[in-house]
C-alpha cells in the first residue's frame, strides 16, 4: 500500500519529501487553492523514505487514510508536470496554526 499526503500539507509544502523519493512519486500541486503535494500511488514503492522528512507528519500509510489515497490518486495526473519546488527549512513554523512540528 502506498503512502499518501494528507490535509496537514495544505498550504504548507516543505518539499524535502519530494527530494528524497527514490521513484519520484511525489509531486507538487495545488489543492483547494493552496500549495499541496501528492504521492502517485502507481509509482510509490512504500519505502517510507519520505515519512521522516515531513516535519508536520502529513505523510501516512494509504490504508490509514483511504480518502486521502483517492485524493492523491485523483490529483497525480495534473501534478506530474509541476516543477520541483524549493525545499522549505524543516524548522520553519507551520503556516496553519492547527499544525505542529513533529520533529
Amino acid at each position: 500500500m502506498p503512502h499518501v499526503i494528507t490535509e496537514k500539507c495544505l498550504g504548507e509544502r516543505y518539499g524535502a519529501c519530494i527530494q528524497v523519493c527514490p521513484t519520484e512519486a511525489i509531486h507538487a500541486t495545488q489543492h483547494k487553492g493552496q500549495e499541496f503535494s501528492v504521492i502517485d500511488p502507481e509509482t510509490c514503492i512504500d519505502c517510507g523514505a519520505c515519512v521522516p522528512e515531513c516535519p508536520i507528519g502529513a505523510i501516512v500509510p494509504g490504508d490509514d487514510s483511504p480518502e486521502w489515497l483517492k485524493t492523491n490518486a485523483d490529483l497525480t495526473p495534473q501534478a506530474k508536470s509541476s516543477p520541483k519546488p524549493a525545499v522549505r527549512p524543516s524548522n520553519d513554523p507551520p503556516r496553519n496554526p492547527k499544525n505542529k512540528l513533529v520533529k
